[in-house]
This record gives structure tokens, sequence and C-alpha cells, in this order.
């Protein structure tokens, strides 16, 4: 009995890290078929680089099929040997985005969009729009404040929050179409603008991101993951350029 229970076991192992090793960080014949691209392959950091830098810091690392940033807990400062990540390529156009994302306890990290990496934005958050990526414990018992996971940080808080517990995996899908930015975190609509709209330009405006240059209507650039001192992981990063006329 016991070593039928143990065989079955192994079979299950296997079978579970089979899948896992088929589904992670690879596109489906479908998904290809409409055009989504990994911007990260699972295996090495191709693509990528460090703000403002040509190399990608040592603090990230890859393991297991994931991008992690590795380090001691210091929410709030860099990473030693760390910092933003950022594609390689600049992006223009409509797009959608899928990201996973897994965080420690207490950890803080974001996905930024719109990223312009010109010498004058000395931070990338200077430039780019952050969705956040956060263990929302830091806040418990505060009031909002924009900063909270899926929040449009300093911008606007999420509709609703259907977050997975620490150590667990989390998925953005953010879209941009037509003037129109949406986000759904764990499959809810928890973000949904008109980036032409006066109610956008207030936000924008009042936000630290006032002279930023999404202020000016430069919606397009580069995509980043954020370090600020705590331990994260990405993984499924996939990307899609939107035609005029698509299928959903």
């Amino acid at each position: 009995m016991t070593h039928t229970m143990l065989s079955l076991g192994l079979f299950f192992s296997l079978t579970c890290a089979n899948v896992w090793s088929q589904t992670v960080n690879t596109l489906s014949s479908e998904e290809k078929k409409r055009g989504w691209k990994l911007l990260f392959n699972g295996h090495d950091v191709s693509g990528w680089h460090s703000y403002g830098s040509k190399d990608v810091a040592k603090a990230w690392k890859v393991e297991q099929g994931t991008l992690k940033l590795e380090g001691p807990n210091r929410v709030g400062n860099k990473s030693e040997n760390g910092g933003d990540l950022m594609t390689d390529a600049v992006f223009t156009g409509d797009f959608e985005l899928k990201v996973e994302w897994k965080i420690s306890k207490f950890a803080n990290s974001g996905i930024f969009l719109f990223v312009q990496e010109e010498s004058q934005y000395k931070n990338s958050y200077d430039t780019g729009l952050e969705i956040q990526v956060l263990d929302d414990a830091i806040y418990q018992g505060t009031a909002e404040n924009k900063h909270r996971a899926g929040d449009l940080f300093c911008v606007a808080t999420a509709r609703v929050r259907q977050l997975q517990p620490v150590g667990e995996w989390n998925q953005v899908h953010c879209k941009v179409r037509n003037n129109k930015l949406t986000v759904w975190l764990n499959g809810t609509m928890i973000q949904e603008h008109d980036l032409t709209s006066d109610d956008w330009k207030q936000r924008i405006a009042s936000s630290k991101l006032k002279n930023a240059p999404i202020s000016k209507g430069r919606f397009y650039g580069r995509i980043g993951l954020q370090d600020w001192g705590s331990e994260v992981s990405y993984r499924n990063i996939k990307f899609r350029s939107l035609p005029k006329r698509y299928s959903m």
C-alpha cells in the first residue's frame, strides 16, 4: 500500500512538473496566431536591461522559470546590485500586456508602462505609469492612498482588490486601446480610464507624474519591472500589438 502511494505521488509530481515546463513562459498556437510574444523566455535576461544601463543588475536572477529580484527586504530602497528592469524594445501604438507576479511578505514592486529612458529622467518612476505590485499588509488599517496592489501609483485606486495570498501568483492583464487604459487583476477589472478625458488629465496633473511624458500625451515607451528593495518574482510576461481591427 505504501509503495503504491509513493509511486502515485511520484507519478503526479512528475506529471505536474512536466505540465509546468510546458505551460510557463510559453505561447500556445492560438496565442501565436493572435500575435502574442514572450518578453521573458524563462531562461535568461535577453531583451532586458537595467534602467540607465546596457546590462542587467546582478540582483535580478532567472530561477526556475521566473525573473526574480533577490536580496534582503529593504522596502523603499533599491536592492544592492539592483535597479529597475526595462525592455530593450520601445513599444508604440495600442497593445495588450500580461504579467504574473509573486511577492514575499511586505514586498513592494511595480510594473511600469510608457517609460521614456531619457537622461532628464533620473528614475523610471519619474516617467513611467506604475501598476502597483504589493503585499497590502503594509498598509493594513490605513486610509486609501493609491499605493496598494493594482493601484496606478499616485494616480488611481483599484476598483476592487482580488489578491492571492503572499507567495502565490497573481496575474495583471493590461490593455491600451483607442486611448482607453483597462487593467484586470486575477480576471477582475480594476482600472478603466479614458486617457484623453479631463478626469485623467486632472489625475496626472495632481500626481508626481505632472511633468512626465504621459502628461503630454506620450503613451509609448518601454515596459519595466521595479526594484524597490523587496523579493519579487515575475513570469509569463506576454505582449501583443493591437492592430486597428483585431479579434477578442
